[in-house]
């Protein structure tokens, strides 16, 4: 427990400050930092790129559960809905069933009544920002992107909330920047920006983000490490990515056992997300508009 630059030890070693890039030197002041700088730089920047992939390519998070059914969410966006009453994200198979019994015009949680006008349900969204709930930043990005709800369209506005959202952890609002990078959407068009937010969104759990990151890889001739990104997708239950992984497979850039680890991984997850309740909203050819 010595100093990189001079040698010199602590007899509190807490008191040597390790670097922040590369976490594999100490130094006892910015004086030994900076001169130690000119023969560290190259390996501190290979060992923190090396740092900054352990953590892109772990398992994602532990996708987040419907608050009444208490199954998997479904990654189709379109089939769950966030509710500005009590801010949480529900299953339209659930929203279906409400809707289907007594209290269809009641939220599913908290059985407050819906907002009957756009006003009242921008003040909930409010509300709900003021006690830090990131969907409702995202859900009011979305709104300001989109021109909504008698909102006028403000892609300033919509990245701000974005950015906050993704911030407090919603992954979506992070995707959703990437992909305003990406196409260049209220802002000027960046793909290095883009894939930022979009491994951002990946490491929050966001699977689309996922396999947007192996296409990107792919298009860069990075074969091998695009498909690390498209098995961590299918594995989520990414369909897409799946028939990607199985193309790896014919073509020998993915060996038999991790496409059969990751077909298992995938028709696991898929069985998370389905229920009757979801099948028969699928099959009503109704969604939420809440």
């Amino acid at each position: 427990m010595s100093c990189a630059n001079c040698g010199k030890g602590e007899e509190d070693s807490n008191k040597l400050k390790t670097c922040t890039a590369c976490l594999s030197v100490k130094y006892c002041s910015r004086e030994c930092q900076a001169a130690h700088r000119p023969q560290h730089k190259k390996e501190c920047k290979k060992r923190a790129a090396e740092i900054y992939d352990e953590k892109l390519f772990k398992e994602p998070p532990s996708p987040e559960d419907c608050p009444i059914c208490m199954l998997t969410l479904p990654i189709n966006a379109s089939q769950s809905s966030f509710f500005s009453c009590c801010g949480k994200l529900i299953c339209n198979g659930c929203i279906h069933a409400m809707k289907m019994s007594e209290g269809k015009d009641l939220c599913p949680f908290c059985r407050m009544p819906m907002a009957i006008s756009n006003e009242g349900n921008i003040k909930r969204l409010y509300k709900l920002m003021d006690k830090g709930n990131a969907d409702a930043y995202y859900c009011l990005g979305n709104q300001h992107a989109q021109g909504l709800n008698d909102i006028p369209q403000d892609w300033n506005k919509a990245t701000e909330l974005y950015l906050k959202a993704g911030e407090l952890g919603c992954s979506t609002g992070y995707y959703n920047l990437g992909n305003s990078y990406y196409h260049g959407q209220g802002v000027v068009m960046n793909k290095k920006k883009a894939e930022h937010y979009f491994e951002l969104a990946a490491m929050n759990g966001y699977i689309s983000a996922r396999n947007n990151l192996g296409c990107m890889e792919w298009e860069k001739g990075n074969q091998h490490r695009a498909m690390k990104h498209f098995i961590l997708a299918a594995g989520s239950g990414h369909k897409d990515s799946l028939e990607t992984v199985k193309s790896g497979f014919m073509r020998g850039l993915v060996t038999k056992d991790d496409y059969a680890n990751t077909l298992r991984a995938y028709h696991e997850r898929q069985k998370e997300m389905k229920s009757d309740e979801r099948d028969k909203a699928a099959a009503s050819g109704w969604y939420s508009s809440v």
